[in-house]
Formats: C-alpha cells, sequence, structure tokens
C-alpha cells in the first residue's frame, strides 16, 4: 500500500502520484490491507529519516543508495499510533534501530504543556524536560538484513509505479 491519496509528500514531493494497492491475491482481505496501511507508516519514517540525514550531509549508512540502513540511534516515538506493538516492532525491523516508547504516550501534548508551564514560571528549564522522559518499552530489530533490504526495495518500488512522472 502506497498511501499516495492526495499526493506524496517529503521526501518524494509529487501532488500528482496516486495512491496504490500491489500484491492482492484472493486471499486478500481486511487483515492484509490493515497490516499493509501500519506498515506503509513505517516505510514512510523511514524515508523521511533517510531524507533528514542526507540533507544533513552526514553519512546515514545507505541514505540515498536503497540499503534502508540509517545512522546508529534510538528512535522515540509516541502518539496514538505507539500503542501498536506490532507496528512498533515493525519500525524497529525496518529501521534497524530500537524504537523507544514512553510511558506516557502522548508526549507531544505534554510538551505543549512543559512549554506553557515554562512561560507561566512554573517548570524547570527546558534542558531539565528529558529527565521526566520514562521508557515503557523498547522494540530492538530483528529481522534478518536480506528480509529488510527485501521489503525495502518492494517499498520502493511500489512508490517508484505511484510517481506521476513514470
Amino acid at each position: 500500500l502506497v498511501p499516495a491519496f492526495v499526493g506524496l509528500g517529503a521526501p518524494h514531493w509529487d501532488a500528482e502520484a496516486r495512491g496504490a494497492i500491489f500484491g492482492l491475491t484472493r486471499n486478500s482481505g481486511p487483515r492484509e490491507f490493515a497490516k499493509a496501511a501500519l506498515e506503509a507508516v513505517c516505510y514512510q519514517t523511514l524515508d523521511l529519516i533517510e531524507a533528514m540525514h542526507a540533507d544533513w550531509g552526514q553519512s546515514a549508512g545507505g541514505a540515498g543508495q536503497g540499503t534502508g540502513q540509517i545512522a546508529r540511534s534510538v528512535l522515540r516515538v509516541d502518539g496514538g499510533m505507539a500503542a501498536s506493538d506490532w507496528t512498533m516492532q515493525r519500525l524497529a525491523d525496518l529501521l534497524d534501530l530500537p524504537v523507544d516508547r514512553p510511558s506516557l504516550r502522548e508526549t507531544t501534548a505534554l510538551g505543549a504543556a512543559y512549554l506553557a508551564g515554562l512561560d507561566a514560571g512554573l517548570l524547570p528549564e527546558p534542558d531539565r524536560f528529558a529527565d521526566l522522559w520514562r521508557l515503557e518499552r523498547r522494540f530492538t530489530p530483528g529481522m534478518a538484513d536480506s528480509e529488510r533490504h527485501r521489503k525495502i526495495a518492494g517499498w520502493r518500488d511500489a512508490v517508484r509505479r505511484t510517481l506521476s512522472d513514470q
């Protein structure tokens, strides 16, 4: 599934791209569609992280080379989708990177509250905010390199096939 219903944004920037579903069989059903939608978010995250590394001019392992490897680090997630263990594990597998989920999943809202409290003089300086973050679970990569590379190549081929200049 390439969710380009109104075009593809970063890093592809193709307003004319259209969504597509590849690899359907007569056994495909709601479960496969849901899995494909969640997996597409993971692939899009990989695309964005690689694009950021390329923009920074830093070594991103395979950024721009289609390998799907990124600089070694940890990705911290939050929000509703972070509640899905399956999605977080797939994200860790595709990024080949640990993914940390906080105990408080709505950290974006918490950040806004921190800033309001800081402005009101009620909270410590921003460099102390990170001390309040608590890990609930770390998802570690477990996918074989060959499988990861095959899946990422399939994603990139699917994206290429949805772009307007193809």
